[in-house]
């Protein structure tokens, strides 16, 4: 049973419809691609799935129930997860303080409420430490590489320790040794059993983590295809149009 089904999702804004009877599934510990062009959809579908607005027709299901979000926070609480592309990261905080940014831990005592940094920074570390990141519970984010403040933004996403993890971008504008280390984090959630669904324009990136590559185009699914059956050079011609479909 597939921990994610999409089911006939379609997405209209007025008379633009961004998206149209997409199916997609995706199971435990696997990866799948996302690719297409600029306005194909991929955008639209993660939101969807994320929360952000509800599908025009279709439905999402997970663990074959079928769920209604009106709000992230609801899609959330059934296990998703979304690193958006610019990361939403405070500059100005600990890598510990964004990890835990709107779920601090607080300790009380009568009326009174204070922050528990020890326990973010002990939580934050376990995080980092199964990641394999480098990252530090107390380092500042503006002092962090691209890939460091990738680290942060997954581990926030392990809080919840959730079922699905979306990922918008994540290698974008960012050096060679830093895409290295997103795609290693990459495999670590896969390894720990999440799902995660990888939006992308580098096909390098997908063919080296993924298991499968889905493609949009123009809001429709024209591929859904195993990594090992197909080639970057099919998958650039069902983005372009030069193949219709596979």
């Amino acid at each position: 049973m597939p921990v994610l089904h999409v089911r006939g999702v379609s997405k209209s804004f007025g008379a633009i419809q961004a998206l149209g009877h997409v199916d997609l599934t995706l199971d435990r510990g696997e990866a799948i691609g996302l690719m297409g062009d600029n306005g194909a959809g991929k955008s639209t579908l993660m939101k969807i799935i994320a929360g952000n607005f509800p599908p025009t027709e279709g439905a999402i299901l997970i663990d074959d129930e079928e769920v209604r979000f009106t709000r992230p926070v609801e899609a959330r609480e059934k296990g998703i997860e979304i690193v958006y592309q610019d990361l939403a990261l405070c500059d100005n905080l600990s890598a510990a303080a964004n990890v835990f940014l709107g779920r601090e831990i607080k300790k009380r005592f009568g009326p009174i409420r204070w922050l528990d940094h020890r326990s973010m920074y002990r939580r934050s570390g376990e995080l980092f430490a199964e990641l394999k990141s480098e990252t530090r519970p107390r380092d500042l984010v503006r002092q962090m590489s691209g890939g460091q403040r990738q680290a942060v933004a997954i581990a926030r996403t392990r809080l919840s320790d959730p079922k699905i993890v979306l990922m918008d971008e994540p290698t974008a504008a960012i050096s060679v040794r830093q895409v290295k280390e997103v795609l290693d984090l990459i495999h670590r959630l896969k390894e720990t059993d999440h799902a995660v669904i990888l939006v992308s324009h580098r096909m390098p990136d997908v063919f080296e983590v993924c298991d499968r590559v889905a493609v949009l185009r123009r809001g429709s699914k024209v591929a859904d295809k195993p990594i090992g059956d197909t080639s970057p050079e099919e998958v650039t011609g069902l983005i372009t149009g030069a193949i219709e479909r596979a």
